[in-house]
């Protein structure tokens, strides 16, 4: 990704000032919600050493492998926080990530919590609410609103290929 584009987590800056920092080491996510928005960023980057060293050591799994997915990360939506501020040690992330899987629309709404432990933010786990592909209705098309949320039209946001 440019260092120039926008950042994939939704927060409106560029990603060498956004999400890069935080992926490069150079800085720690201050909040819960800050690494939610960097782990998404990482998934969308295929950034797995990244999304390894954030998950906390009691959970982590030993490796991640992403070559046999074909997902192109399109939308994060961050539904509300719970905690998970800069003097807290736990905190929920409620979010909606949009995505398409061989070309076909997909939707993954989690609660995710995390722990800080030595000043650092990690994911602990997640509840999974919904996932899945997102069946459109039979008169809705490439000019209905995209479903995930962005106001535009689908052919212009998640269908634009």
């Amino acid at each position: 990704m440019d260092t120039r584009s926008l950042c994939s987590c939704g927060s409106g800056i560029e990603y060498g000032l956004c999400c890069l920092p935080y992926h490069s080491g150079k800085k720690l996510p201050k909040t819960a919600e800050i690494l939610m928005r960097s782990r998404y960023t990482a998934y969308a980057l295929d950034n797995t050493a990244y999304i390894l060293r954030t998950w906390d050591d009691k959970v982590q799994p030993e490796k991640m492998d992403f070559s046999e997915k074909n997902l192109e990360w399109k939308r994060l939506e961050i539904l509300g926080t719970k905690k998970g501020g800069v003097k807290d040690t736990k905190g929920v992330v409620e979010f909606k990530a949009f995505y398409l899987e061989n070309g076909e629309e997909h939707l993954l709404h989690e609660i995710s919590r995390f722990v800080k432990s030595n000043g650092r933010w990690f994911y602990l786990n997640g509840v999974v609410r919904s996932a899945g592909k997102i069946v459109r209705q039979a008169n809705e098309g490439k000019n209905a609103p995209c479903p995930c949320g962005s106001g535009k039209k689908f052919k212009r946001c998640c269908g634009a290929a």
